[in-house]
C-alpha cells in the first residue's frame, strides 16, 4: 500500500466524516421517457410520471386506498385452496414459488403498513365511495405477474357474493398476465367460474365495472375483465389476448401504432372511458350513480336531461321514469 492510502486518506476520513446512508430509492426512473423522478414527486402524483403521463404500475394497498373514501377498506381473507394440486416442477417447485412471491408480498405489506390476505394475486376489499357501499377485487401483479389460479378464482366468486350480500356494485381492477401455467387445466376453469360469478351480480341488478389497468392479457381479458357494464382504462393500459409479436407472426401484418392500448380500443369501441388516475374515483362514482337504479344523482341527472329537452323543444320525447323496479336497471345494463 502507498502512503496515501494508509496514512493520507484515514486521516481525511476522520477530517470530514463517513458520507451519510443515503437510501437507494430516492430517485426513481421513467419506465417511458427515462426522466428521474423524486419519490415524493412520484408519490403526490399517484406514481404517474409528471414529464409524459406515462402510468406506472401502483402498489395495490395505495390504489385501494386512492378509491375508497378516506384510504379507509376491510379486506375479507381468501377461501383456502388446494397449493400445488399438479405438482407442478420447472427449474423449481411451483410450491417454492408461491411460498417466495407470498414472502415478498408480506415484506412489502410490512414495509407500507398495508393489511390484508396476501397468499395469491388478487385482493378483495369493501368500504365506502362517496358514501356508496363498494366492493372491490384487484389484482396484484407483484404476485406472480398477477396470473390467474384457483385462488384468484375463489376470490372473484367471493367478491361477487359479497356484493350480492351488500347489494354493492362490484369493481374489478385486473392486472395480470393470464392464466397461471403451473396450474394447467384448473386455472382456465377459472375463467367459466368467473363468468358465472360475475353473472350473480347482474342478476342481483348490480353494476358490474372494470377498471383495466396495464397489463389485462390472456385469460383475463378472454373472460371476465370484458363482460363489464363499463369498461374504464388507464391511458396507455395495454388490454389484449395474445401479445403483439405474436399476433403479427400468425397473421403476418404489420399492426397498426398503438395497437392494443387503450386509447385504440376506446377508439374501436371496446373500452367506455379512459381516465387518468387523478380522476379514477370521480369517474367510478360518477358510473356507479348512473348505473344504480334510484341513485339520487341518476334522478337528478334524468331531471337535467328532461329539463334541457325541454327547452331544446324536444319535451314530447318519452324518457321512462328511473326507479328502483326499473327493467333496465334491475339487469344491469348500461344506461
Amino acid at each position: 500500500m502507498s502512503w496515501l492510502e494508509t496514512y493520507v486518506r484515514p486521516k481525511i476520513k476522520a477530517l470530514v466524516g463517513s458520507p451519510p446512508d443515503i437510501p437507494e430509492n430516492l430517485w426513481l426512473k421513467c419506465d417511458n421517457c427515462g426522466q428521474m423522478i423524486f419519490h415524493r414527486d412520484l408519490e403526490a402524483n399517484h406514481h404517474v410520471c409528471q414529464h409524459c403521463n406515462h402510468h406506472m404500475r401502483l402498489p395495490i394497498a395505495t390504489r385501494l386506498a386512492l378509491l375508497f373514501d378516506e384510504g379507509a377498506y376491510e379486506t375479507i381473507e381468501l377461501p383456502k385452496t388446494p397449493v400445488d394440486p399438479l405438482k407442478f416442477r420447472d427449474v423449481k417447485r411451483y410450491s417454492d414459488r408461491l411460498k417466495e412471491s407470498q414472502s415478498k408480498l408480506a415484506a412489502m405489506a410490512a414495509g407500507s403498513g398495508a393489511v390484508g390476505d396476501h397468499r395469491d394475486a388478487i385482493r378483495v376489499a369493501h368500504g365506502k365511495m362517496d358514501g356508496r357501499n363498494a366492493v372491490i377485487a384487484a389484482f396484484d401483479f407483484s404476485f406472480m405477474g398477477g396470473s390467474m389460479g384457483i385462488a384468484v378464482g375463489e376470490g372473484l366468486v367471493a367478491a361477487a357474493r359479497l356484493a350480492v350480500l351488500q347489494k354493492a356494485p362490484l369493481i374489478v381492477i385486473p392486472a395480470t398476465g393470464g392464466a397461471r401455467m403451473q396450474e394447467g387445466i384448473l386455472s382456465l376453469m377459472q375463467m367459466p367460474r368467473s363468468i358465472i360469478a360475475v353473472q350473480e351480480v347482474k342478476d342481483a341488478g348490480l353494476p358490474y365495472i372494470v377498471l383495466l389497468t396495464n397489463p389485462t392479457t390472456g385469460g383475463v381479458s378472454a373472460s371476465f375483465a370484458m363482460l363489464g357494464d363499463i369498461h374504464i382504462a388507464e391511458p396507455g393500459a395495454v388490454i389484449g389476448f395474445a401479445g403483439r409479436r405474436v399476433i403479427e407472426q400468425t397473421v403476418k401484418e404489420n399492426l397498426p401504432e398503438g395497437f392494443q392500448t387503450a386509447e385504440y380500443l376506446l377508439e374501436h369501441g371496446m373500452v367506455d372511458i379512459v381516465a387518468p388516475r387523478s380522476q379514477l374515483k370521480e369517474t367510478l362514482v360518477r358510473v356507479i350513480s348512473l348505473l344504480t337504479p334510484g341513485a339520487p344523482d341518476a334522478v337528478a341527472d334524468l331531471a337535467r336531461v328532461e329539463a334541457e329537452l325541454e327547452q331544446a323543444g324536444s319535451a314530447d320525447l318519452e324518457i321512462p321514469a328511473l326507479a328502483a323496479g326499473d327493467d333496465a336497471g334491475a339487469a344491469g345494463g348500461k344506461p
